[in-house]
């Protein structure tokens, strides 16, 4: 136990009018929790749109998955020798995939295949080089996963000495009060339609609904610190996740309903026994009434202030705790406020580092 350290992560969201992960039939993904129907943000829709965040705002080293990874690595092996034709660049990066244990047809993946930066250039050269050796080619694969690797794992099928274990856990995000799915009626006029036809160019409709959700994931920071083989990335990739799960936001149906909003509450325990998922603190479910000035938000994080003490029944409390609140609640005296995300992170960086130096 002296070893281990995990963060939770916990967030009090609020979304408008939306549908930002849907179903089959289009509708708003939900879930059955304490007898009512809740809004639910499924967990691959959030980790997709932190694997985007790391892309679009981050330097660190992060990976692509994809079925065309052959044509992904051709590309480099162009990149590295011109003279390469396309045909050959192809032939080559496919060889040194299936030789590696990644089994492709029509030389693309049989399967989504998440792959780092790094690896992929390495994988060019020893296309180059003609490695043929198996052993060397899966340790380019095993060797210097980029931080989403190291962080939401992989899986190959065809060959399991590939996969790498997650060190991040990411819980369906589900709204702290019961839900009733709404439906939107939308026309839609044709520009150049004549002028004695007044009708409607398309008629449809829109299922959406609001929710304030309860958000929650944690990192295994020990688990991290083994896959990236360097306490300082780790702190920093742990770091980053926090970011990225606070600003990152699924993108289905934003054009319509634009529902951009940001965490009313932010709150990061750090533990070394285990993690724990707050969710019981609305398995009895919010609910509003005439008069309630609160609103969902505000009981919400009063509650889950509440189940943090709760669950020390059962497990260590945690050695720190820092939160980002921006409504008018009770502050925890087991906590620390914090006046912003960034002065969080810096606080969480520091006490993070040490725990990682002190288990080194």
């Amino acid at each position: 136990m002296e070893n281990r350290l995990f963060v939770d992560i916990h967030a009090i969201q609020s979304l408008p009018p939306s549908n930002v992960n849907r179903d089959d039939t289009g509708s708003p993904k939900t879930a059955i929790y304490g007898g009512v129907r809740r809004s639910r943000v499924s967990s691959q829709s959030w980790k997709r749109a932190i694997r985007q965040y790391f892309n679009n705002e981050s330097a660190e080293d992060v990976g692509i998955r994809s079925l065309n990874v052959v044509k992904y690595v051709s590309d480099l092996i162009i990149a590295k020798d011109p003279s390469v034709t396309a045909s050959d660049a192809m032939s080559m990066a496919d060889k040194v995939f299936n030789v590696a244990g990644v089994k492709t047809k029509d030389q693309k993946a049989k399967a989504l295949f998440f792959l780092g930066k790094k690896q992929a250039n390495l994988l060019a050269d020893a296309a180059l080089n003609q490695v043929s050796n198996q052993t060397e080619l899966k340790k380019i694969l095993s060797d210097n996963p980029p931080v989403d690797i190291a962080l939401f794992g992989r899986m190959v099928a065809d060959d399991p000495s590939l996969n790498e274990d997650a060190s991040v856990q990411v819980a369906h995000a589900i709204s702290t009060h019961e839900v009733q799915t709404e439906f939107d009626f939308y026309t839609a006029l044709d520009d150049l339609a004549p002028e004695d036809n007044a009708g409607a160019g398309m008629l449809g409709t829109v299922e959406f609904n609001s929710s304030t959700l309860y958000r929650y994931a944690n990192i295994a920071v020990h688990d991290l610190v083994r896959q990236l083989k360097n306490g300082e990335q780790a702190v920093s990739a742990s770091k980053l996740f926090i970011e990225a799960f606070t600003n990152s936001m699924p993108t289905g149906k934003s054009n319509t309903f634009a529902n951009l909003t940001l965490p009313h509450l932010l709150m990061v325990n750090i533990r070394q026994d285990r993690p724990v998922n707050l969710v019981t603190a609305f398995e009895n479910p919010v609910k509003s009434y005439a008069g309630n000035s609160k609103g969902n938000s505000v009981t919400s994080i009063e509650r889950l202030f509440a189940e943090v003490k709760k669950t020390e029944k059962f497990v260590q409390a945690p050695l720190r705790t820092f939160y980002v609140v921006n409504e008018d609640v009770a502050k925890p005296e087991w906590g620390t406020e914090e006046n912003s995300l960034t002065s969080l992170l810096n606080d969480f960086e520091e006490v993070v580092t040490n725990c990682v130096l002190e288990r080194s």
